[in-house]
Order: C-alpha cells, then structure tokens, then sequence
C-alpha cells in the first residue's frame, strides 16, 4: 500500500491517493521518513536557561518569598519594577522540585464497597438497628434495639433503654446468640455505621463470639432494608402512641407487638406466612393447610378460577441485601428465583402521617 502511494503520488500527489486509499497520511509519512531514537520536544526560544530556572527557585527561596503564593510573589516584583518571570513558569520551576502541594489538610473519602448479602435459612444473616422512641417531653427520646433475622424476618432480640451505648448493644447481641445457641462463623450480623455497630465494645464481642460482622455504606439506608422496614411496621400501627410517658410504657408497648409480629403478622415478603412459621420450620405444615382449604374452594366454584387450580404461594428461598446486578451479557448474577423485594423503611422518629397511611 505505502508503495502504491508513492508510485501514485508523482501525478496525483499524496494526499489525494491517501484520501482515495483510506490511508491516513500522518501514517504514510511515518513509515516513509521514520523517526529515529526518541522524539523530544522543539525547544522553544520562551523557554528559561537552566541559569534563569536557577535564580528563580533561589528567588522564591527567599524568606519574605517563601510561604506567600507565586501571585503574590508575582505581584510584589512587578511593584519594585521588576519582572523576572510569569507564574506559570514559577509553578513549573516549584514542581520541577516537587515544591508544589496542596496546604490544607484535604479529606479523602475511601471508597465504600456495597454489601451484598444472602440468606438461605434460619440464624445465617441478622440485621439489627436502634431507633428513637419520642418520650414525655420534647427533646426526650427512648432507645429501642431491635435485632432481626433477614431469612425468616423474625426478631431475635430486643430492648428499650434510655440511651443509645455499645455496652447496652454487646449484651443484647450476646444474649440473643446464647438464646438461638449460635455457635462458630455460622451467622453474619449485619448494620448500618452507627456510633453503637462501629464500637469496639460491639466488635470484641463478635469476633469472640465468631461472628461475622458487615456495615452499610454511610448515608445509604437502601443498605439495611429489613430492619428499615420494620421499624415503619413498628410505627404505623394504629395503637402506636404520639409519645411514651416513661421508658416502662415503652416496654410495656412493645413487649405485645414483637409478641405479634413473630407470631402472628402475616409477612408480605414470606408470601403470607408468620415469621415464626418461616424461622422454625413450619411452612410445610402451613401450605398443606392452606392448599386443602383452596381446592375445596375450586371444588365448589371452579368457574371462579379461570386458569388453573389455585395453590398457596410459596415463601422466598432467599433473602438478599443489594442483589448482584444482572450482567451485560444476559446472565444473572442475581438473587435466585422468588428472591423477595422488600420495601424499604423508615427509622427515624414517629411520621406524623401514619394513621392516614395505615
């Protein structure tokens, strides 16, 4: 091709045959005349000799130069009439010498890796956050600890105090894993960045106990869903006061509701089922139940089920924290099928809405 060109460009010239023959002619040239050894830069006449680059930096070294801003140096010479050179190039002459940085302190913000956790049972992923209870008065809060099962969304562990401490924290964790008798690596304790979930009181106690432990991103309440969620169960029931008179009616409060959430809140995420029913293996026994009372009901009016016969929906197999992300190529790295998707949550202070919102 290059001697094609060549043979061509006596009558054509090059660049017409470079345009006919799609040839940039940057690259006919090189391979025509090619450079040898490597190329530098033209030296331009602007340029500082090494003498003047010299009397610079020693200028700059000055001490009445010596902490103020090549501007201001700048400046400064050009009002005792003088000119040596422009700031750029005193910018150049300090970084030449590794003399140019930034003065303040800046912050780095490290980057933050997003969780992805899976549940596939019982007691393998717990969730747990504190939230604040409005007491008598304002400014006065209650602290309710709330540890839950991601799998099974059944509560584990729970407590009011009257204030938020990694002590108070480390020993509801410790009883709660005592009470379902963990043991080993066997169990993922997951939270957000909390003074009380970042303590080393609380870490301690975990890596003792074996127990895995991950955080959210900060600021991201997308990162721990499920106990989200359940404090908006908490407080939008209807029974769920404005404020609690004393930490006693808290407790009192919230005794009967864990006592009816495990128990007997029919779980949207668990296709309708308790989470006590997912968290000690009844959902077996449920369905049959359930199935025997649908194909009765086909049995009597099958015509109100057009498709097919009615069976009782299965719970999730899984429980996923942030799901891997479908890949480009069409292959999930996903949740496997029925994963759930449960909705987030609020865990801040009453909404004033929640009754109109029940």
């Amino acid at each position: 091709m290059i001697d094609m060109i060549t043979a061509a460009a006596t009558t054509l010239g090059v660049g017409p045959t470079c345009d006919a023959l799609g040839v940039p002619r940057a690259s006919y040239y090189r391979e025509v005349r090619p450079t040898q050894g490597p190329r530098r830069a033209p030296a331009t006449p602007r340029r500082l000799s090494a003498e003047e680059r010299a009397a610079v930096l020693a200028l700059l070294h000055e001490e009445r130069f010596v902490d103020r801003a090549p501007a201001e140096i700048y400046a400064t010479l050009l009002d005792e009439k003088r000119y040596v050179c422009s700031i750029r190039t005193m910018y150049r002459v300090l970084a030449e010498h590794n003399e140019v940085r930034e003065r303040r302190d800046v912050l780095r913000h490290p980057t933050y890796t997003k969780p992805e956790l899976l549940a596939t049972r019982p007691n393998e992923l717990w969730s747990w956050d504190i939230t604040k209870l409005l007491g008598p008065v304002k400014w006065t809060y209650f602290y309710l600890y709330v540890i839950l099962d991601v799998f099974s969304r059944y509560v584990v562990g729970w407590m009011v105090a009257p204030r938020e401490s990694d002590a108070l924290a480390a020993k509801l964790i410790q009883s709660s894993c005592e009470r379902h008798k963990i043991s080993g690596a066997s169990l993922n304790l997951h939270a957000d960045r909390g003074a009380s979930m970042t303590s080393k009181q609380v870490a301690h106690l975990l890596a003792d106990l074996g127990v895995t432990k991950t955080h959210s991103r900060p600021h991201v309440s997308n990162d721990n869903p499920y106990s989200e969620a359940q404090f908006k169960t908490l407080k939008y029931r209807p029974d769920f006061p404005d404020r609690f008179g004393c930490i006693e009616d808290a407790r009192a409060f919230c005794g009967p509701f864990f006592d009816w959430y495990n128990q007997e809140h029919h779980h949207a995420g668990l296709a309708l089922l308790t989470p006590a029913d997912v968290h000690f293996g009844r959902v077996a026994e449920r369905l049959v139940t359930r199935n025997e009372a649908l194909a009765a009901a086909h049995e009597a009016h099958p015509e109100r089920f057009v498709r097919h016969s009615p069976r009782a929906a299965r719970p999730p197999d899984a429980a996923w924290i942030n799901p891997p992300k479908v890949s480009s190529a069409g292959t999930s790295d996903g949740p496997p099928s029925g994963a759930p998707k449960e909705p987030g949550g609020s865990g801040g202070t009453t909404p004033a809405h929640r009754r109109g919102a029940h």
